[in-house]
């Protein structure tokens, strides 16, 4: 006797057999999208409530000291009302340029050898150990610096430690996680046949990276400093506890500077009236620019999608 085949339900199946989506299904997905899109509401809401917020507080400064006052001023001083902020800026671009050149070659060169050259074994232990530096809390570093650093620093200056150089050595390991992780992905984002072809072609494996992969992943790596820049120009704690905190302008690897965010930090627990206004505006101009920064990722980044 033959085998005759099975009936499925019309209500628990379609025509090919597969189950059809009951209405609690869909009516799940549509709260779900629901929600995911307003988790990315809040999120904008989020960063346009703070620009609101710290613009609303930061509007007077245009009156009193003035626009051009307050961004072209030689002197910050509360005790002379003047509250010009070319030195914090001075201050936050000497430290960050410092951190800069100390720290993203080391970065580079720990992503390059985690990357290429290091073994499965060697790169369990030294990836942790780069990523565990994410981790340690900006006080911590501060009072690495202000043990440890400050009194070398001392020697080598001749002044007390504190300083741009004092302050820029901590920042530089500060951004080695960011610019060697993000500069890990983009090593590793170009496609091995491109390191295949360069072997083939009897290429040993530095000229490989330096000639081959690194102007492959160019943009990548530009990305990555830029992130570890950002990363140097909003750091507080241990720029306060190590750069000295004198609105002065830059006089010297040995002498005490300060900085947009370590100035908001030391004033506005005493702040008033028109002091407490150009704080608020330090916050928009430090706001600002790392919208800025993050803008020029985007667009690096749409840059290198064209080209590919």
């Amino acid at each position: 006797m033959a085998d005759e085949p099975v009936q499925r339900a019309p209500s628990e199946s379609g025509e090919n057999g597969l189950k059809l989506m009951t209405r609690a299904t869909y009516v799940k997905e549509a709260a779900l999208k629901n929600l995911f899109m307003l988790c990315a509401v809040v999120a904008v809401a989020a960063v346009v409530l703070i620009l609101v917020f710290i613009g609303a507080r930061a509007w007077p400064v245009v009156d009193n000291p003035g626009l051009r006052a307050f961004l072209f001023g030689t002197e910050w001083s509360s005790s002379n009302d003047a509250y010009g902020i070319l030195p914090l800026v001075t201050g936050t671009l000497v430290i960050t340029i410092g951190a800069l050149l100390l720290g993203a070659p080391l970065a580079i060169g720990t992503a390059i050898f985690l990357s290429e050259i290091a073994s499965p074994k060697m790169r369990a232990i030294v990836r942790p150990a780069v990523e565990l530096l994410a981790g340690v809390p900006s006080v911590v570093y501060g009072f690495f610096g202000l043990v440890i650093l400050r009194p070398i620093m001392a020697d080598l200056t001749g002044g007390m430690g504190f300083g741009p150089a004092t302050a820029s050595v901590i920042l530089a390991i500060m951004i080695v996680p960011t610019v060697a992780t993000l500069t890990e992905d983009a090593l590793g984002s170009v496609p091995s046949g491109i390191r295949e072809a360069s072997y083939a072609m009897g290429a040993t494996t530095w000229q490989t990276i330096y000639k081959v992969l690194l102007p492959a992943a160019k943009i990548g790596i530009i990305d990555a400093i830029i992130l570890g820049m950002g990363r140097a120009i909003g750091e507080t704690m241990a720029v306060v506890m190590l750069a000295g905190n004198a609105p002065q302008f830059f006089q010297g690897l040995g002498e005490p500077i300060s900085t947009v965010t370590s100035q908001i930090v030391i004033d506005m627990g005493y702040a008033s009236g028109v002091h407490r206004t150009a704080l608020f505006g330090l916050a928009v101009i430090l706001f600002l620019v790392s919208m800025s920064l993050v803008a020029l990722v985007r667009l690096l980044a749409r840059l290198n999608e064209r080209r590919t």
